[in-house]
């Protein structure tokens, strides 16, 4: 399936880089947009291709094996994901030279190994690049402060901020490598294996997970006014100045919390009780939150170690790890013995969607834009992992009927929902029935549009009818602001710019100049993430005991932060989020459930829209995003 493309289109212009103004491909990597860690062709051996560790670590347990459960992760497929292609596209076409931050993290091998340039992914090896976060990459990480076994970063690019004891810089794909691939880092001192090993604490720690799962934007923390920060940055510890020397950059010079507010899934997790709280004291949780994704933690690790630690008496937290890797008594490779706290590498979060559209693109749609021809046991992995994605979701909350409230638990480490902002949300589905158990109303219910695609009339199905008016939805909000939009017009990006669009039409609804025009102190929601500097909403539920000084250090408060508790400086959020019944008249029951969605229809037509074609290799990722959204959202869905 091929969808015409716009009819619209605008000059494709180089922010930051004059002398690439007018070229599709950008070699160079502009200085706003480099950030520290390992670079590119700076250690000595390549990450090695997963294929390498599978031969000894898959194939002899499906269900417990590392090798299949990582080969159905979004870990191993971060390369692959048409969302991530899609959204890359809209970045490259905005500010080229961002598609860098995004392969950075998506395919590791191949940023590290220089074929990150051009930033388009152009270059990228189809064979050695293809398979994401891999074995050997997450075994070479090591800790950025140096108090592991060492890793290669060298000024200006070191990423920690230079004290004694250094403190690391966690986030924003800052990772540090080893030099070579071996020897193999794991948790173990007494591993059996024909390969080189090293016992290193790092890949215990939530900090490791951590390098990924807080995402900032270096443009934006080092130009946009508010530096896309609920605090700005010091004056000093930023440039500022479009095309100024990298090291007095702000990622160069402020750790990536502090600046260019994307993701904060790891922020989420150490601004909560969880950051530090051993598994053991599970019994001193209130007894709403011993349920759930955090009961299944604390059964597994008890089942696992003395006490809930791991095997050889470290203290096990409620890490990361401790939920999306959990512990189970199996052997880790087909001839070793078995261990009763071997990481299961299932690795599974709440995306349910990403799965099914790489599966369909594979096999019967137009081909993935990148790693197509997956082989039938990766294929069964991917089926395997969107059915453990939806058992996530199952344990990730519970809901509780006290007096006249409803009561939304976060059962996570993590804000609810987390991860990649842009089109994810959580809602309440309420069924209103009479006495005899007929349904009257529905409260987030679903719906077909009929949507303008090009000048076709098409029927899509979404699952939340935005314009009802009783519907209770979590997720969060970015935009831009007009002093930020008049900026971005001063350093070259196009008047014309679309920043939104029309649900149903596809008509623009704002654009930057629009923006720009605007009053002072006016902003705009977009889905523009690589020039987004502002986060204008938040309601989604606070992990336990999230401390409001923490969050909001790491900008990741909520927004507003009066909401759950309003605790002010020194308090701490409320985990639950308490709802008024609002019944409607005849209503006696109702049959409630929280929904999640991955990738909303307004997220995956904005991509679509907002492609113009002038990045050719990337010219119909929104197309195919299209297409995978079509094929497994029908409309009269579920």
């Amino acid at each position: 399936m091929h969808l015409p493309r716009r009819s619209w289109a605008f000059a494709l212009v180089t922010l930051l880089s004059a002398s690439a103004a007018l070229s599709a491909q950008t070699f160079v990597v502009p200085p706003e947009l480099m950030l520290p860690g390992t670079q590119p062709m700076e250690v000595v051996d390549p990450i090695v291709e997963p294929f390498v560790c599978l031969s000894c670590h898959g194939g002899y347990d499906a269900a417990v094996e590392p090798g299949h459960t990582w080969s159905g992760s979004m870990m191993a497929h971060a390369a692959r994901d048409p969302v991530f292609w899609a959204a890359m596209a809209v970045a490259e076409q905005s500010v080229t030279g961002s598609g860098d931050l995004c392969l950075r993290c998506h395919t590791p091998n191949g940023w590290i190994s220089g074929r990150s340039t051009p930033t388009d992914g152009s270059f990228l090896d189809p064979f050695g690049d293809a398979d994401g976060i891999s074995c050997n990459f997450c075994h070479r990480v090591t800790d950025p402060d140096g108090s592991g076994y060492p890793g290669v970063h060298n000024p200006p690019f070191e990423a920690h901020d230079g004290g004694g004891p250094p403190t690391a810089w966690v986030g924003a794909g800052e990772y540090v490598l080893t030099d070579q691939f071996e020897p193999v880092l794991g948790p173990y001192s007494d591993p059996l294996a024909p390969h080189q090993f090293a016992q290193d604490h790092y890949i215990r720690s939530s900090e490791m997970c951590g390098t990924c799962h807080d995402v900032s934007n270096p443009l934006v923390g080092d130009l946009a006014p508010n530096n896309g920060a609920a605090t700005p940055l010091l004056p000093g510890s930023f440039s500022g100045v479009p095309g100024s020397p990298v090291a007095g950059k702000a990622a160069l010079n402020n750790a990536p919390h502090k600046y260019g507010t994307v993701e904060r899934t790891f922020s989420e997790h150490q601004a909560s009780a969880f950051k530090d709280m051993p598994v053991s004291d599970y019994a001193t949780l209130p007894p709403e939150l011993q349920d759930g994704s955090l009961r299944m933690a604390y059964e597994a690790a008890i089942a696992a170690g003395p006490g809930g630690n791991y095997a050889d008496g470290t203290t096990r937290s409620f890490s990361c790890q401790t939920c999306h890797l959990p512990p189970l008594d199996a052997a880790g490779c087909f001839f070793s013995p078995p261990r009763t706290d071997m990481p299961l590498h299932d690795l599974t979060g709440g995306n349910a969607f990403a799965p099914e559209a790489i599966a369909y693109l594979d096999t019967v749609g137009s081909g993935l834009t990148f790693g197509g021809g997956l082989q039938p046991e990766q294929l069964a992995a991917l089926a395997d992992a969107a059915v453990r994605a939806e058992g996530t979701l199952a344990s990730a909350a519970s809901l509780r009927v006290v007096d006249d409230e409803l009561h939304v638990v976060n059962l996570t480490g993590h804000k609810l929902p987390s991860g990649y902002p842009e089109g994810r949300r959580m809602w309440l589905r309420t069924l209103w029935k009479d006495a005899g158990g007929s349904v009257i109303e529905i409260d987030g219910g679903n719906e077909d549009l009929v949507v303008d695609i090009d000048g076709t009339p098409t029927t899509v199905f979404d699952v939340l009818a935005l314009d009802e008016d009783d519907t209770h939805v979590w997720e969060v909000k970015h935009g831009l602001t007009q002093e930020w939009a008049n900026d971005l017009l001063a350093q070259g990006l196009p008047a014309g710019l679309p920043l939104s669009f029309d649900r149903v039409t596809g008509a623009v609804t704002e654009t930057l100049g629009g923006l720009a025009a605007s009053a002072p102190g006016t902003t705009h929601e977009t889905f523009h993430f690589v020039l987004n500097n502002e986060v204008l909403s938040d309601n989604r539920i606070p992990p336990y005991l999230m401390d409001h000084d923490e969050a909001l250090e790491r900008n990741c408060r909520p927004v507003p932060p009066t909401q759950f508790g309003n605790p002010g400086p020194g308090g701490v959020y409320d985990h639950v989020d308490r709802l008024a019944f609002t019944p409607p008249p005849g209503a006696t029951r109702a049959t409630i459930s929280l929904q999640y969605q991955s990738v909303s229809w307004e997220y995956a037509w904005f991509l679509y829209q907002a492609n113009t074609g002038a990045v050719p290799f990337l010219a119909d990722t929104g197309d195919k995003l299209m297409e995978a959204y079509l094929a497994t959202h029908p409309a009269s869905g579920p």
